[in-house]
């Protein structure tokens, strides 16, 4: 594929993520949430993120638009904060699971022999593994050792297990992939193994990536939340998780305290709904058979 070939390619995916409204509808609301977090950030003084800046457990009103929680914070502030910390989260996770699999599915699927033998079974393996269990027995060490993880490392502890399935999906169409005539063509040209992965095959394999990056975003921010619920997440930093938390251990519910886990919950769900229809979107751009109409 001549490297006028491989541009166009690149701006026909472009174009057709552009076109399709699911995935701009989804981006968009996503972005907003984050714009929104950063200027409420922006507006609000550090303070009122801390113990005892206002009375505590208020309900919303003028002053407190979403009240204030058990110890005094501003709910807007954490709120704003968990949104932007879970992002990061998410990004970390993905980021890395969606690389180190994508290497390990195209190198296994196009090198192929005892490569794709040791790489496949690891792959398995890990598939195999109760994620969350581990995820949990983990954290529950780290802890026990007086050690408190911040969110970048929860986003690495979350990402051991974040590139299984990418890298199950990435093999199977670089195994499709290599059988191709350009392909051989690479190689007849004398391109080096390494170079027809990454000039020839990747191009090809990024609406995949792209899918496979968000499904990896939104579980990443779901196994967080269910490690912060458990009491195990990041301990310093404010998430979707720590804040879901404290409202169900001092039991917000049955006090009518609804502002105090209604805002979090609703934003989780906002936040995962929005990833989620961007997933659909991208999965009709890979297969147009599973358009809607």
């Amino acid at each position: 594929m001549s490297k006028t070939q491989k541009i166009t390619k690149m701006f026909k995916i472009l174009a057709s993520l552009r076109k399709n409204r699911k995935v701009v509808f989804g981006t968009t609301a996503y972005v907003l949430a984050l714009f929104i977090s950063v200027f409420v950030l922006l507006n609000y003084p550090p303070s009122s993120k801390k113990v005892g800046y206002a009375e505590p457990l208020l309900p919303p009103s003028p002053e407190h638009i979403l009240g204030t929680d058990i110890l005094g914070r501003e709910m807007i502030v954490l709120l704003a904060e968990a949104v932007i910390n879970s992002t990061i989260i998410g990004l970390t996770a993905a980021s890395i699971g969606v690389l180190v699999g994508s290497l390990l599915g195209f190198v296994g699927g196009y090198y192929g022999g005892t490569i794709d033998y040791v790489s496949r079974v690891f792959t398995d393996v890990f598939l195999s593994v109760p994620s969350l269990l581990f995820l949990i027995l983990i954290s529950s060490l780290i802890s026990s050792l007086g050690k408190q993880l911040n969110i970048v490392e929860v986003g690495l502890l979350i990402a051991l297990f974040a590139w299984t399935w990418p890298a199950r999906q990435v093999r199977a169409q670089a195994l499709s992939l290599k059988e191709r005539d350009f392909i051989y063509l690479s190689e007849i040209s004398g391109e080096r193994k390494l170079e027809i992965i990454i000039r020839e095959m990747m191009p090809h394999m990024i609406p995949w990536m792209t899918a496979s990056f968000v499904n990896a975003f939104m579980s990443a921010i779901l196994t967080e939340a269910g490690l912060s619920i458990l009491g195990l997440g990041p301990q310093t930093d404010m998430t979707l998780g720590m804040l879901l938390w404290w409202p169900l251990n001092n039991a917000a519910i049955y006090r009518g305290l609804w502002w105090w886990w209604i805002f979090p919950l609703a934003a989780f769900i906002y936040m995962f709904f929005s990833l989620y229809i961007v997933q659909i979107g991208i999965t009709e751009i890979i297969n147009p058979r599973s358009r809607v109409v």
